[in-house]
């Protein structure tokens, strides 16, 4: 019997609203990177954030923004996939960027950088390193799995709306 891809749950609303201002190709590149995500670690409890400089989401197993392992961050012409404990994935190669004590990140600004075999094993690599729920301690708000939208900044420091496109002379 062939082995099926876990079925990735559907984007929030609210995280599509949250995406709206950005260009269609950026937006894209944002929803096929929690694709990735979620296709690996299904059980994943998504936590989203309408930022001042962008949208961004933690992935983890308990509901916890510091227990988090991955996030998306989504900017006006590409998108990070950043790792939380970045600085103690092996990178052989070079590819992680940063130079803090814990995170590192992989700059996505095309759908096929997605398809690099490298970044889907950095995605396992940092499942590996994730911290599980304490079966001893009640299930933290999301259970497992779902999304929880945590932050909306009032201000904005990236792309506003997009302009409607001129009217057309007659």
């Amino acid at each position: 019997m062939p082995v099926t891809a876990p079925r990735v749950p559907k984007p929030r609303a609210e995280y599509l609203t949250f995406l709206s201002p950005f260009p269609p190709a950026v937006q894209k590149l944002a929803l096929a990177t929690r694709a990735l995500v979620l296709s690996e670690c299904p059980g994943a409890i998504e936590l989203i954030y309408d930022a001042y400089n962008a949208v961004s989401s933690g992935y983890g197993f308990t509901g916890r923004p510091s227990e988090c392992f991955i996030h998306v961050a989504v900017y006006a012409r590409w998108v990070n996939l950043g790792f939380n404990r970045g600085s103690q994935i092996p990178d052989i190669h070079g590819i992680l960027q940063g130079t803090g004590n814990w995170v590192r990140h992989i700059r996505i600004a095309s759908l096929e950088d997605l398809e690099r075999p490298e970044i889907r094993a950095f995605v396992k690599a940092a499942i590996e390193r994730a911290v599980l729920p304490d079966p001893q301690k009640p299930a933290a708000p999301g259970g497992s799995g779902g999304s929880i939208v945590r932050a909306i900044y009032p201000r904005k420091r990236r792309p506003g709306p997009r302009p409607l496109a001129p009217a057309s002379p007659k």
